[in-house]
């Protein structure tokens, strides 16, 4: 097969996949992938790796990914979020390949903006010639702290975040044209959220809500949160069984290893039908109620450690579970030995390390969302600037951060 066409049916393999599952929904978001090829700007990559619906990590630091392609299913969704219309003026934080910069402006058309940033030059150097090959050399790309935004060219109708951020940078707000729509991968206490927020009465409100998994903002505004790599976990040069922690200062990741390497109690709670409704619905229900939500992720091929198996799925290449953790102790939630091709799949909770009160609790708190599941609602997120969230009566959950106070209910 001719390679441009091999190509082209590959990009419309993929999209007819991601109507079907849902996350194209609009016409508009459809002819933008139709009418941007993702190889243009992952050049060198297997076309067969390019068209899978998955994240391809595209810049390491230190064995952690630090810029990538985004998973071209939750790229649909947030730009279904966003609602981009002919003749906006769109910011994105987060350049990666320049693709989704290139969707942007497909959805701007010839008379929007579409502006794109990243911390650093070599990201933006590589972003903007993939811009001018693909035919979108309109686009206009900065090298800054993602934080800052782009005074000089506000306001914007639209600002998204392509990285996740532990809070809401007053730029963002105060560059957001009337109307306008925040969209960010927003970090609530060890669970991340693609929110879309508009104006409300002086504060933030949230329009929807979806479930992602994105890299962490960088920069001055970066917040504690971030991936722990569990060195020798595995027998491979480099670590690729990582713990998503809320600090990772206060976590010491050879106390974790060793844990992991002296499995303690197990302890049946439940079956559950889907995997992925841990990802989108305990993770945030375990964030708001318990203190030392965690997350504990493997690259499949690159693991010996027998935990792997036993995580959850959510990609070819990656799996993934929950878990809480505490000073003294670990417990994490993972399908049962032996009954890994089972469905429902049953569930047990794992103590590691002296302390058994994180798998206590978890149990517990697992227990409860089995037996109400479905009585679990859309979450809804309002930001406020520091200090000027009206008092709680009992319905929500304040999540106090740098910049703002953040609630949900």
């Amino acid at each position: 097969m001719d390679a441009d066409a091999n190509a082209q049916k590959r990009l419309n393999d993929l999209i007819d996949r991601l109507k079907t599952t849902g996350s194209i929904q609009s016409a508009a978001v459809e002819a933008a992938f139709r009418a941007v090829p993702r190889h243009l700007f992952l050049p060198g990559v297997a076309l067969e790796k390019v068209y899978a619906d998955e994240a391809i990590p595209t810049r390491y630091w230190d064995g952690l990914p630090i810029s990538s392609s985004s998973q071209p299913a939750a790229m649909a969704t947030m730009l279904e979020q966003l609602d981009v219309q002919p003749g906006h003026r769109v910011l994105e934080i987060g350049a990666g390949t320049g693709y989704n910069a290139a969707l942007l402006a497909h959805l701007a058309g010839p008379e929007g903006t579409v502006v794109t940033i990243d911390l650093d030059a070599d990201i933006t150097v590589d972003a903007e010639t993939h811009l001018r090959t693909a035919g979108f050399p309109r686009v206009l790309v900065l090298t800054r702290d993602g934080a800052l935004g782009a005074l000089e060219h506000a306001p914007f109708d639209r600002i998204v975040l392509t990285v996740g951020t532990w809070d809401v940078a007053p730029a963002w707000r105060d560059q957001l044209a009337p109307g306008g729509r925040l969209l960010l991968p927003l970090w609530l206490r060890g669970a991340q959220r693609t929110v879309a927020f508009e104006r409300s009465n002086g504060h933030l409100a949230s329009l929807s809500v979806s479930s992602c998994a994105f890299m962490r903002l960088r920069g001055a505004f970066a917040g504690a949160e971030g991936f722990l790599p569990l060195a020798g976990v595995r027998g491979s040069g480099e670590s690729s069984l990582d713990l998503s922690v809320e600090d990772r200062a206060a976590v010491d990741p050879n106390v974790v290893r060793r844990w992991l390497d002296q499995p303690g109690l197990e302890i049946p709670v439940g079956e559950v039908g889907e995997g992925d409704r841990l990802w989108q619905d305990l993770m945030l229900r375990l964030a708001l109620r318990e203190d030392g939500l965690c997350q504990l992720g493997a690259d499949i091929g690159d693991s010996v450690s027998p935990l792997v198996a036993r995580l959850f799925t959510i990609s070819s290449v990656y799996a993934w579970t929950l878990g809480l953790l505490g000073a003294n102790g670990l417990a994490l939630l993972l399908r049962s030995a032996g009954t890994l091709e089972t469905r429902p799949q049953p569930l047990v909770v794992q103590a590691f390390g002296p302390d058994q009160a994180p798998a206590e609790r978890l149990v517990a708190a697992v227990r409860a969302w089995l037996n109400q599941e479905s009585k679990n609602g859309v979450p809804r997120l309002r930001v406020y600037p520091k200090g000027e969230a009206p008092m709680s009566n009992g319905g929500g959950t304040l999540i106090p951060k740098r910049q703002t106070d953040i609630v949900v209910d």
